[in-house]
């Protein structure tokens, strides 16, 4: 554009009457001219600027400031949400038949179809139940690390269902994110009021009174999904199964039994529904602690020793009297 209005000047000079007139006549026709063709030249220069400046490169006019990406973690299963180390040994997990999902403190294997979990596994120690207990928080929510999406806590609105914990509140109420965790929809299905109220909630307090006998023991939880279910609840679908287990197994010990329980209200004692682990793993399609209970140890799962295993016949008078109503709330 410059070199353009540089051509421009030399042309007018060359070619204007009145230029070639002055410089015939005398020398100041010479310095005029200088003066003018200076002018001139100032003024190419100042369009050549305007019309420069209001140009834009082509591809990176007005780029915005690159923003910063932040990696994904390159393993999402084995980081909990709050960034800790799962504790759950990996030993004592099923076989998986879902997304598995570790959260710090307890492991599960989801089922899409089911929108719950098929098992929730985790260790329950003395130690843990003596620290002193967090408040319950009831922060019910989806759970994010379920690839899948999780059921919500609007899928049980007006189903008459509970939100039934897997993994008890209690039982995760020595850390404030521990207990948390449990809230989490993923450890959640549709239980009748008066089971989660009462049998369910005299077993999983028999089983704290076993951690603290025993010292330790390692909990799978679940529904039994491939019994027939009771129906269907909530947007997501989630299936109320009919049945749920529960199946511990003492390593210090060298005990274990299982539980397999109607998902309805009873008056029946807790033993009634206890059962050798052979049994619940017929029913469930899952095989317990298969990297533990091998070999010799597979005797430990055919047979039931039901007096290794004292209850509270307070609790379960309790229970009868007032749980089965929902006079008390679950844990």
């Amino acid at each position: 554009m410059f070199i353009f209005a540089l051509d421009f000047c030399l042309f007018f000079f060359q070619f204007n009457p009145l230029m070639a007139r002055y410089s015939k006549s005398d020398n100041g026709a010479f310095i005029f001219k200088s003066g003018l063709f200076a002018i001139l030249a100032g003024f190419a220069f100042m369009i050549f600027n305007q019309f420069a400046g209001s140009q834009k490169p082509p591809g990176n006019a007005e780029k915005p400031a690159p923003s910063v990406v932040i990696p994904e973690t390159s393993n999402p299963e084995s980081q909990p949400e709050n960034g800790r180390e799962p504790t759950v040994p990996e030993q004592i997990l099923p076989a998986p038949d879902g997304e598995i999902v570790r959260h710090t403190y307890f492991t599960l294997c989801y089922s899409e179809d089911d929108e719950q979990a098929s098992w929730v596994a985790y260790e329950l120690t003395r130690d843990r139940l003596n620290d002193n207990w967090v408040e319950r928080s009831n922060t019910f929510r989806p759970d994010p690390e379920v690839h899948t999406e999780s059921a919500t806590p609007r899928d049980y609105n007006g189903s008459g269902y509970d939100k039934g914990h897997l993994c008890p509140a209690a039982d995760m109420a020595f850390r404030e994110d521990a207990m948390d965790e449990t809230f989490f929809m993923s450890n959640i299905s549709p239980q009748v009021p008066g089971f989660n109220t009462g049998i369910w909630r005299e077993l999983e307090e028999l089983t704290r009174d076993w951690a603290r006998r025993f010292g330790k023991l390692y909990v799978v939880t679940g529904p039994m999904l491939r019994q027939q279910a009771l129906g269907q609840i909530g947007f997501s679908k989630v299936v109320v199964p009919s049945y749920f287990y529960k199946v511990l197994y003492a390593p210090d010990h060298h005990r274990a039994i299982g539980f397999m329980i109607p998902n309805e209200i009873s008056e029946r004692p807790v033993m009634d529904y206890a059962y050798a682990i052979d049994a619940v793993e017929k029913s469930s399609g899952i095989d317990f602690f298969p990297q533990i209970l091998k070999g010799l140890d597979e005797e430990l799962e055919g047979n039931l020793d039901k007096n290794a295993w004292p209850v509270n016949q307070k609790r379960f008078e309790k229970r009868i009297k007032s749980w089965n109503l929902g006079k008390s709330a679950p844990n």
